[in-house]
């Protein structure tokens, strides 16, 4: 009978067994510790089995300047799997990197560094990538449509892997194979292969534009479009890299230009969030004495109308200072013409929501009360829709003050004359609805059943003793 015989066919399992054996002779005489250094075989012949399906989504020029990702598989053969993510992370942010440099440097460090001068200031070249950390990398890249949404939260999970479970940092966890080629694709995928957006595309040219030639209507109203059609958040970015084009103490007149161009144009588009950190952005460098950032910050904010998202402490003064004006207008020579220009400096300073900073809130509304209710002659005609606009925006607690300003003998006296008396009704019609307490609601009946004139208001026992005055 003749015999069988079996035929053993050698796998990659086997050849990797062979050269593990070998490697832990070598320690062991050496005298080095060979326990718990590499994955178990079957994982590192699942990452060999799969990687070359996944390396074929690499254009052949671009796998062969894939250094870190040879280090990987090569690191992954041996069975170090905490230093193969580790290439694979370096070889991600080296692409990434690259992407950055191809679309606009200096646009991604404002971004990247966004209200931290100290590091922006230390962003200039190429050479300086590394000092921004590869958390803010993965959001700058994002922020600025390098990578999508669904690709930040995969690379960023890649990260977090990195941190806990690759050679970068003493860890114990432990890597599968697929799941390292899992990295590698989604790597591949949403970075390295992963072309350009449209708007991303937009953006780069517009920049591009921004910094070569004085902009030309045309070029700005095709911006203004391109505006519209930007999703909030990149509106917001883009606006962020405006503004530190506009704000670097390197900018030259021509870009200055151009920016003031198309701030106003982008600003509708810029969210409350965002709106509020140019304020901080500006507070922070007045504090800091960085007096050129903060001169170039505070003059794009007013270009817009934007002083309301100044800083509770900016503008606080400004409103103090504002209301100087005013107030000096208003009693001063001329003062019918000379009103509507602080009037509305004091307007713009509130804001749309009359947001006033406690400091200056109750001076604020004697100010604009006192204004509304004359001087005795008249009303300044081109103020008065200033001084409107901001009474509709008292808020309850406003009202309630502006009500009990007849107990001041200042207000009082405006009372006695037939302009002050008609404004105080106009004045009444204002606040009315914007009174919540029953307290306030029952002096407001009160006032408004006085039979007398309004500047007796204040001499009324039972009137006096509504709006809170002690006998």
């Amino acid at each position: 009978m003749a015999s069988s015989a079996v035929v053993e066919v050698e796998t990659p399992g086997t050849e990797l067994a062979r050269f593990e054996t070998g490697v832990r002779s070598m320690l062991e005489q050496f005298g080095l510790p060979t326990q718990q250094l590499f994955v178990p075989v079957p994982e590192r012949a699942l990452m060999v089995n799969n990687v070359g399906g996944v390396l074929e989504e690499l254009e052949p020029g671009i796998r062969a300047e894939a250094h870190y990702v040879s280090k990987m598989v090569a690191a992954a053969t041996v069975g170090l799997f905490d230093a193969a993510l580790n290439y694979l992370w370096d070889e991600l942010v080296s692409a990434l990197r690259s992407r950055v440099v191809g679309f606009d440097l200096a646009y991604f460090f404002d971004i990247a560094a966004g209200n931290n001068t100290d590091l922006r200031r230390g962003l200039k070249t190429e050479d300086d990538l590394p000092a921004v950390d590869d958390a803010r990398l993965l959001r700058a890249s994002l922020e600025i449509g390098l990578i999508s949404d669904a690709g930040f939260h995969r690379l960023d999970h890649v990260r977090w892997m990195r941190n806990h479970a690759s050679a970068a940092h003493p860890n114990q966890n432990d890597l599968a194979g697929l799941e390292l080629v899992t990295f590698l694709q989604v790597c591949i995928r949403e970075v390295i292969n992963t072309p350009t957006d449209t708007v991303t595309a937009h953006t780069g040219r517009l920049l591009a534009n921004v910094k070569k030639e004085l902009l030309e209507p045309g070029a700005v109203d095709t911006a203004a479009a391109f505006f519209d059609q930007l999703p909030a958040d990149r509106a917001d970015t883009l606006a962020n890299g405006l503004f530190g084009l506009y704000t670097a103490a390197s900018r030259i007149p021509m870009v200055a230009d151009n920016v003031r161009l198309l701030w106003p144009r982008l600003w509708p588009f810029v969210q409350e969030a965002a709106r509020k950190n140019f304020g901080i952005r500006h507070g922070r460098a007045s504090a800091s004495a960085e007096t050129e950032f903060a001169a170039a910050a505070r003059e794009l904010i007013e270009l817009v109308g934007g002083t309301a998202y100044l800083t509770t402490e900016v503008r606080a003064i400004d409103m103090s200072d504002a209301l100087d004006s005013l107030s000096g207008a208003h009693h001063g020579f001329n003062n019918f013409y000379n009103e509507p220009g602080p009037a509305r400096r004091v307007l713009a300073l509130a804001g749309e929501q009359g947001d006033v900073p406690e400091q200056v809130r109750e001076r604020y509304v004697r100010v604009i009360v006192d204004c509304f209710l004359g001087n005795g002659y008249g009303v300044s005609d081109a103020a008065v829709t200033s001084y409107e606009a901001m009474l509709a925006r008292f808020s309850s607690a406003d009202a309630a003050l502006a009500l009990r300003l007849f107990l001041d003998p200042v207000y009082s006296s405006l009372l006695g004359h037939k302009v002050g008396r008609a404004q105080w009704v106009a004045l009444l019609e204002i606040l009315e609805p914007k009174l919540t307490s029953t307290t306030d609601r029952d002096l407001m009946a009160a006032v408004r059943a006085f039979p007398g004139t309004a500047d007796k208001l204040r001499h009324d026992a039972r009137i006096k003793g509504l709006a809170g005055v002690k006998p």
